[in-house]
């Protein structure tokens, strides 16, 4: 089959059709089967997906890994079978863990993705069926409306007052009519082709059926970029965990380096010397981090899934959890969403038919986008509405707000518009009070009084639409922005959206969790103050979108703390408060469900999208809710919460015990004329500590840790690792005293006592870390407690076995292990003091603004 993917727009319809194979009704089901095996699936990957065994080959060129794999090659050439064994199941133990959770997180993810996936109508057998977006082929015709997303690149075969904003592939931001031309087009340019529509762009008005020519990676999209679709900014765990890896990189490099320099100038052999510096290194990484995010996350999001919250980026559940604003749209979030016409008069207040019957026409012929102020109109059917026929249209957009129908009767032909009360007034001349009859000129004293009408009606909580008309000449036949003049405002249509029950409620929780809630929202600032008071939602600043285009940036980060209601606000303008909400240092979450939403969504921190939204709104969107209500956030904030605490708990214990442990080995190696442990002991600790941790992500969040959003706190981190760890080194050297001179310890003696010490220490202390109130209080996952302590019994049977005497240990004296009962309780006990000592001189990790995290001093650095 010839490809006519590169030229589909400019070629004849007819030969198109031949060249792809299809006819205009579509494809079979066989068919259509068979080309998605040839041409595969119709989706962009943001990143090549590989198979389970090539993910765990992957792990193998991490440097570290690399190294023990040297390290355990070299034993075997020199006879140190019992290091090659540990270095090797140490490397395949991390690498397996990592890869298979990593694959089965995908798995998951996979699963809960295919749940919210985009879903398009389709012709196929001759009749219209719907289809996921990504099963669609070539050669598939596909009928799109406004607010769908154009799921392949394709060629116009219909249309009616159709148009696309192609801005993601030409930067326009106004949208570009379509139109069916069966001979095609001689342009050669993309934004040229306006017989074509292409993978991304949306629809804002009309409705089409489209052949598609091309899928996948062969649209326009996919040839500019494979992830131009799914890029977004680093998010806030990425941005954590790279900060995080930093700090131990350059910790694990500076430990290396002086025990290398201390064992060389002490002429140990070289090769136990860098074993041992390699398992210092060993030691000090966290390697399990990447098993316990991926873990917690997957875990995480089938929990939101219970509580009715699906996520498509297991990222978001942390960045949901440490979001600290929440911008939503007042429309079917604060209100019911069930609009009703309740009144519709003229300037002087009276109820008038004549303005639902002009109201009706426009909405009856509108062919764009139908908002639920239509669908209220549309129910209220005046008498002898249908002797009128729609002749053209100037369909409705996001910045004009309005639209304007072109229709006649008997001969007759008059334009008709309707939108935003301020703009349609302005737009016209005179004015009507009892029908066409009484028109009057629009004077000062006129236009007072309608601007005073309209305020009244917001007041009273009632969405306005301004209705007017002109006439026009029985010639027209086309109209255009331009005609939008001199019109005859006929009245008003004003509209009821009742508050939701329960928001209010739902609010009051997420201000409480230390969320701040601010309303974006293009209705005006009347009836959205109406709902607000309603629901009683203090407002502390209010900045409409006039105001807000004449602010600098500068000018609207001042006032972007101090303000909570955007009211008239375009969508361009959504996106720019959510960037300087950022700017300020904000986790910044968005909740929206309409075609205008889609720009804001993508640049929040964690976009949010409900089941019922338009296509390219959840594609946009980081987390579906099922539900439309601000609870189900609030519940899965509580989640995102309890997912990032338990990331934390491990960063936190990992970190202050391996620092700790591995900062005694390197100063015990000072002062030794032996190895405070062998390379293979070390590996062991390692192993058993990371064994004993991996029950973490099914462990219980204490509440207060729940009651305020987190950030990633590097410098906390830090500084609780230098801490605790010192602590935990303080122990190790008094061990180091009790073995050397009260039990006169020989070298085998010493490496079995210390290594029993340590780890019954560093792996108790996790019940002293997790939780930053007090231990006997917070009860941990009995999972978690079953496998710390039988970790702790194996390290202290290990020394009576036979194993364990292949591992280079030594049974222990009986006043040896009541002296280490004793060490390990004291030990604890003043753990938990400095722990809380460290959490009250400073905030737990992230728990104020980042603006006040950045003031604070620290250790070593004094004030930031």
């Amino acid at each position: 089959m010839p490809d006519p993917a590169a030229t589909f727009w400019q070629a004849p319809l007819a030969e198109l059709t031949q060249q792809l194979g299809v006819g205009l009704s579509g494809l079979s089901s066989v068919e259509a089967a068979a080309r998605l095996q040839r041409y595969g699936a119709n989706r962009l990957e943001s990143r090549r997906r590989f198979s389970l065994l090539r993910k765990i080959l992957s792990r193998f060129r991490n440097p570290l890994v690399l190294i023990l794999l040297a390290a355990a090659t070299v034993s075997a050439f020199t006879g140190d079978i019992a290091s090659l064994v540990i270095i090797a199941i140490m490397v395949l133990f991390s690498v397996m863990l990592d890869s298979v959770q990593e694959y089965r997180a995908e798995q998951a993810a996979d699963q809960l993705r295919i749940s919210v996936a985009l879903h398009e109508q389709a012709l196929r057998d001759g009749r219209e069926i719907t289809v996921r977006a990504d099963q669609l082929v070539p050669g598939d015709v596909v009928v799109l409306a406004a607010g769908d997303l154009v799921p392949a690149d394709g060629r116009v075969i219909e249309a009616r007052d159709f148009f696309v904003n192609e801005g993601l592939l030409t930067g326009e931001s106004y949208p570009v009519e379509k139109r069916a031309v069966p001979d095609g087009v001689a342009d050669v340019n993309v934004a040229q082709a306006a017989n074509a529509a292409f993978m991304g762009t949306s629809v804002v008005s009309g409705s089409a059926r489209l052949l598609l020519c091309a899928t996948g990676n062969r649209t326009q999209l996919g040839e500019i970029s494979t992830t131009l679709r799914h890029t977004s900014p680093p998010a806030a765990l990425e941005k954590g965990v790279y900060e995080f890896g930093i700090l131990i990189v350059r910790l694990t490099i500076l430990l290396v380096l002086f025990v290398l320099l201390v064992n060389t100038l002490s002429h140990r052999p070289l090769l136990e010397s860098f074993l041992f510096a390699i398992a210092l290194a060993v030691g000090l990484t966290p390697e399990l981090l990447p098993m316990i995010v991926s873990v917690t996350l997957a875990r995480g999001a089938l929990r939101m899934a219970r509580q009715k919250v699906i996520v498509k980026r297991l990222g978001a559940i942390h960045d949901l959890g440490s979001m600290d604003v929440l911008c939503t749209d007042k429309t079917g979030t604060l209100t019911e969403a069930r609009i009703a016409l309740i009144r519709h008069i003229t300037l002087a207040g009276t109820e008038s038919e004549r303005v639902l019957e002009l109201a009706w026409l426009n909405s009856h012929f509108e062919s764009g986008l139908r908002s639920p102020l239509d669908t209220a109109i549309l129910e209220h059917a005046p008498h002898a509405a249908s002797e009128w026929t729609k002749i053209d249209e100037v369909p409705f957009d996001f910045e004009r707000r309005r639209v304007s129908v072109l229709i006649e009767r008997a001969g007759r032909r008059i334009l008709v518009v309707k939108g935003a009360p301020e703009d349609v007034l302005k737009l016209s001349s005179h004015h009507e009070l009892a029908g066409e009859s009484d028109i009057h000129q629009l004077d000062a004293a006129a236009m007072a009084r309608a601007t005073a009408q309209f305020q009244a009606l917001g007041e009273e909580g009632f969405r306005v639409l301004g209705i007017a008309w002109r006439e026009e000449p029985a010639t027209q036949s086309h109209v255009a922005v331009g005609d939008e003049k001199d019109f005859v405002f006929a009245g008003y249509a004003a509209f009821l959206d009742p508050p939701k029950p329960g928001a209010g409620a739902a609010i009051a929780a997420l201000k409480r969790s230390g969320i701040g809630i601010k309303i974006l929202t293009g209705d005006n600032e009347r009836v959205t103050q109406y709902v607000c008071g309603e629901l009683g939602i203090p407002i502390e600043g209010l900045l409409t979108g006039t105001e807000l285009s004449s602010l600098s940036e500068d000018a609207l980060s001042a006032r972007i703390e101090t303000t909570n209601l955007f009211c008239r606000v375009t969508p361009s303008q959504k996106n720019r408060i959510i960037l300087a909400l950022k700017r300020r240092g904000h986790v910044v979450g968005y909740l929206g469900d309409g075609i205008n939403d889609a720009p804001s969504l993508h640049t929040a921190d964690v976009g949010m999208s409900v089941d019922g939204a338009v296509d390219i709104a959840k594609d946009a969107a980081d987390i579906i809710l099922l539900d439309h209500d601000l609870a189900v956030v609030e519940r899965g904030v509580r989640e995102g919460r309890r997912t990032f605490g338990n990331i934390m708990k491990y960063v936190m214990m990992g970190t202050s015990s391996n620092f700790g442990n591995m900062f005694s080995m390197a100063g015990a190696s000072l002062m030794l004329p032996f190895l405070p442990m062998l390379p293979i002991q070390v590996l062991l600790n390692n192993f058993l500590y990371d064994l004993s941790e991996v029950p973490i992500p099914m462990d219980e969040v204490d509440d207060e840790l729940l009651a305020q959003p987190r950030h990633w706190d590097i410098r906390f981190i830090r500084n609780f690792m230098l801490v605790l760890g010192s602590v935990s080194s303080i122990f190790d050297f008094l061990t180091f005293g009790l073995l050397l001179w009260v039990f006169n310890a020989s070298e085998k003696l010493f490496q079995t006592g210390w290594f029993m010490e340590s780890l019954a220490t560093q792996v108790l202390v996790i019940f002293v870390i997790r939780t930053n109130g007090n231990p006997l209080r917070s009860r941990p996952n009995p999972v978690l407690v079953a496998t710390s302590l039988a970790v702790v019994g194996v390290a202290i049977a290990l020394p009576y076995t036979a194993i364990g005497r292949w591992f280079g240990f030594v049974p222990l004296p009986p006043a040896f292990l009541a002296a280490l009962c004793a060490m390990v309780v004291c030990y604890l006990a003043i753990a938990e003091g400095v722990k809380r000592w460290f959490y009250h001189r400073y905030p737990p990790y992230g728990v104020t603004h980042p603006a006040i995290l950045r003031s604070r001093p620290f250790i070593g650095t004094g004030a930031a």
